[in-house]
């Protein structure tokens, strides 16, 4: 009878592998681990994206022989009966029959009762890019011609926008060209014409891009964004969004790569990061994009080690995107060593809340953390 057991758990392990047998440290409400694709037509990816439609989860990505490249696209896939669809090209940088430029960061937005929103941007570089959206009324099947952004606009830069209480559609934006500035773009009829805010920093005392908005029960906003500081730079706002104050650094670090934030229904707000610490030597702050993490707060100040999406030392794990969804599961979807769009879905009830103190992930038992892999130029 022991033999038999010991043999059914053998059989077990090889087939679905250990997570199903039992929970590995810092991994407690993680439901669905997987890749979007197995294979693709192109070779490299990043930059992933995630909505929730009316029918059903919608991602996207840019994918093509490398960054920066003219052949990059923007690809969709859906996800239907519990499986990814194969991945499908919905936008490309063809200019004329003489040029074709790099696409970069798409940013999936569901308009409440309205249609799906991708923006993009088109360009040989961030300092150069023109932001562009197509939208679609059959929640990604298909989707309409590309519409231009206004000249200076390139909308939501990488995190998704967040609709305030006074209906307007806030987008968290930031440009590279003089200085990494922070700002937003604001529209109130849901996409069509839009005003900018800012830049709320000069790019000089403090470099900053890529936020992303959190809401709070009082009214006040929050933005986390990346920077070359090696720590998480915030933001606030009274005003719905007009003015902020100065960037200052979070109590969490930050490896010069991108982050996401959500604010949850039950008030938490949940963040998808790496926890990467570089050393004061290192250039711009930049750090291995390895661990992948999740941590949250109440208040915005105080953060909580929640969880570790990846934790190989074999960098990256990068780019994160994170939803909440209408049954209240957390979506995050990221880039997988730049070959592969990797999918998590997580019950938030279940999370870990571990304090986090002087930047330092807490310890766990049975867990060791992992050591650092490259540094990305990314």
């Amino acid at each position: 009878m022991k033999l038999r057991a010991v043999s059914t758990l053998i059989v077990l392990l090889i087939i679905y592998g250990p997570d199903t047998i039992a929970q590995k440290p810092w991994r407690k409400g993680i439901i669905v681990d997987e890749f979007i694709y197995d294979s693709a037509p192109f070779p490299q990816c990043h930059a992933a994206t995630i909505a929730e439609t009316p029918d059903g989860l919608v991602a996207a990505f840019f994918g093509g022989t490398r960054e920066r490249n003219p052949d990059v696209e923007i690809y969709i896939s859906r996800r239907v009966n519990d499986h990814w669809t194969k991945p499908v090209s919905v936008a490309n940088g063809v200019m004329s029959d003489s040029l074709r430029q790099p696409t970069w960061n798409p940013v999936l937005y569901q308009v409440p009762g309205g249609e799906l929103i991708l923006f993009y941007k088109v360009g040989p570089s961030p300092s150069t890019w023109k932001g562009w959206m197509k939208t679609s009324t059959d929640h990604g099947k298909t989707w309409s011609a590309a519409i231009a952004l206004p000249d200076g606009y390139i909308g939501p830069v990488k995190n998704k926008p967040v609709l305030l209480p006074n209906n307007v559609l806030l987008s968290p934006s930031s440009k590279e060209g003089d200085g990494w500035k922070v700002h937003f773009e604001a529209s109130a009829d849901k996409g069509k014409t839009w005003t900018m805010i800012g830049p709320i920093n000069d790019g000089k005392t403090a470099n900053a891009i890529q936020p992303s908005i959190l809401i709070y029960k009082d009214g006040r906003l929050q933005i986390l964004a990346r920077s070359k500081e090696r720590a998480i730079l915030q933001s606030w706002s009274s005003d719905n969004g007009k003015t902020w104050s100065a960037l200052t650094p979070t109590e969490l670090p930050n490896n010069n790569s991108g982050t996401d934030a959500v604010t949850l229904k039950d008030g938490r707000q949940l963040l998808v990061y790496n926890h990467v610490l570089p050393p004061d030597s290192v250039k711009n702050g930049k750090g291995a994009r390895t661990p992948l993490n999740l941590a949250y707060s109440m208040d915005g100040k105080t953060w909580y080690a929640a969880a570790i999406l990846e934790d190989s030392p074999i960098s990256q794990y990068s780019y994160p995107s994170i939803i909440q969804s209408s049954d209240g599961m957390v979506h995050v979807v990221y880039t997988w060593r730049r070959e592969k769009i990797k999918y998590v879905k997580i019950d938030p009830a279940k999370l870990i809340g571990k304090k986090i103190v002087d930047k330092k992930w807490p310890a766990l038992k049975g867990y060791t953390a992992p050591q650092a892999g490259e540094v990305s130029d990314d």
